[in-house]
């Protein structure tokens, strides 16, 4: 049970709702891509598409568990869950394995959202640890 006193303000609330947007729409990109969409298709070139079909299959596991992790833990501050740092946490490292493989093999079809990914998955972990030092979450 949580304490009233805890009570977060409203931008927790709207934090909380980014967060669980930004890894729906990043859950949404995984089954697009493990399901080989026509939509997924016609947003690739034919040389991105060989190179997504050719990754090694750890790093495909790395791309669920960032995105199923964050949307899961999105859902916990939702329910204002200490546990959510666990899987905010969780999900940062299968991001950094994802996206630091991507980088180093020249893979990364924009650096700019491969680098965003990357600061909104440390400011998940950041946001989470605060909101949970905050006392918002239990």
């Amino acid at each position: 049970m949580t304490n009233s006193t805890n009570k977060p303000p409203i931008w927790f609330w709207i934090v909380s709702v980014i967060a669980l947007v930004w890894n729906a729409m990043g859950v949404n990109e995984y089954l697009q891509q493990a399901y080989n969409t026509e939509r997924y298709r016609e947003m690739y070139t034919p040389e991105q598409l060989e190179i997504a079909a050719n990754l090694p299959s750890w790093v495909t596991a790395a791309f669920a568990i960032a995105v199923f992790a964050g949307a899961l833990a999105a859902i916990g501050l939702l329910l204002r869950k200490s546990w959510s740092v666990k899987l905010w946490l969780l999900s940062l490292l299968a991001v950094i394995v994802q996206m630091g493989y991507l980088l180093i093999n020249g893979y990364a079809s924009s650096i700019v959202m491969t680098i965003m990914i990357i600061v909104f998955a440390l400011a998940f972990v950041w946001f989470a640890r605060k909101s949970e030092a905050n006392g918002w979450l239990s």
